[in-house]
């Protein structure tokens, strides 16, 4: 099978680039071409004797918006004079004019232009200005990218609803397949607290997100810290323009709130912590959960997190309205004075996460992809 793969980044480190970084390797494991339209792409699939890197840079173009169209004009002139020798063309949303096989979809723009969390709906600035033309665009040209599709991927069942009721497609149109996660990378281990000048006696969440955006919620984390005096914070995330170190020392809990910055090392950094808590008021899938749980972290989250569908209530503490400070508190008060259920749910927590592995993800996009090439080939839902 020839497969033509078009998207920006094909890397670890990124969420989505990740997810086509594992479904390109599965694909060439089973002996399949692999044609690569993008910027980026990892340093062991270039040269790889089964892959061919179509490069397109954008760089020397202004804006994220002009860069977008230009890399979506010039990927399908390649598609349309190559389209006899492709067998599946795979995108990601709105990337490409030219038609595909299969769409994958992890963020969806007519929804996230909705919400009462977008930046525009929060400040009324150029930038936030600059943001709603941008999303409304793709918004648009995200609908038409997915009528010209036959099979479209979600990343999980909250993205599809958004798909069915914000984008207008058909449910029976899609399929669900949750993000994996590195089993091997993520899992439980033991750090020295010490050497982050850590105390090992005392109980320690973990926050990891954008430090800028308030739709990761880290303010509801903080005040309810406030009212939990037993419990300290590790918080990664660069720290540049975000305004969470000032609120927490205006809440007088700077001294349990540990600001660590943006770290590479994070699988170490989650093995410092005792739970993961990340409230986020609007979140498509989020893979940092699931890299918690491998990690054997308890967590508590938001019903707005597209991962819950994979959590269990021996794992997790699923709070129905993120903006629900009382509950949260109770949540911290809950875990944090029980330690024997604590210990019960870390356990749970990988056990959870053993059945996500990426090996098991790129599995079902591969017998999808299959799927996809029988002559009398219908969508499907399920995947």
């Amino acid at each position: 099978m020839k497969i033509c793969f078009v998207t920006h980044k094909v890397k670890k480190g990124d969420g989505q680039g990740r997810v086509n970084y594992e479904v390109i390797v599965k694909a060439i494991t089973e002996g399949h071409e692999v044609s690569i339209i993008c910027s980026e792409l990892a340093e062991e699939l270039q040269g790889h004797p089964q892959v061919t890197w179509l490069k397109r840079g954008t760089r020397r173009i202004p804006t994220l918006l002009l860069q977008y169209q230009w890399f979506a004009l010039i990927s399908a002139i390649w598609i349309w004079m190559n389209r006899s020798k492709i067998d599946l063309v795979v995108v990601n949303g709105f990337i490409t004019y030219a038609r595909s096989d299969i769409n994958c979809i992890h963020f969806v723009h007519s929804a996230w232009i909705k919400s009462w969390y977008h930046p525009f709906r929060e400040h009324k600035n150029a930038r936030s200005f600059y943001q709603l033309i941008y999303n409304g665009l793709n918004a648009f040209l995200e609908r038409y990218a997915l009528r010209r599709t036959r099979q479209i991927i979600a990343v999980s069942q909250q993205v599809k609803q958004e798909l069915v009721q914000d984008a207008r497609v058909e449910a029976q149109r899609i399929a669900v397949i949750p993000n994996g996660v590195d089993l091997n990378e993520f899992y439980p281990r033991t750090v020295n607290r010490a050497d982050y000048y850590l105390a090992d006696d005392r109980t320690y969440a973990l926050f990891a997100g954008d430090l800028r955006s308030r739709r990761k919620n880290l303010d509801t984390v903080l005040a309810a810290l406030a009212e939990v005096k037993d419990i300290e914070l590790i918080v990664l995330g660069y720290t540049e323009r975000s305004p969470y170190p000032q609120l927490a020392e205006q809440l007088g809990i700077s001294d349990r709130v540990h600001f660590l910055g943006y770290r590479r090392d994070i699988a170490d950094m989650m093995s410092l912590a005792d739970l993961f808590i990340f409230p986020s008021r609007y979140e498509p899938f989020s893979l940092v959960i699931l890299e918690a749980m491998a990690s054997g972290l308890p967590v508590i989250t938001s019903n707005r997190c597209g991962v819950v569908e994979l959590l269990s209530d021996q794992s997790a503490v699923v709070i129905e309205d993120p903006d629900d400070t009382s509950a949260l508190v109770r949540a911290l008060r809950e875990l944090s004075s029980n330690k024997e259920r604590l210990e019960m749910m870390a356990v749970k927590a990988r056990e959870d996460a053993e059945s996500h592995s990426w090996e098991h993800m790129s599995g079902k996009y591969l017998r999808l992809f299959h799927y996809a090439m029988h002559p009398k080939f219908e969508t499907v839902n399920q995947a």
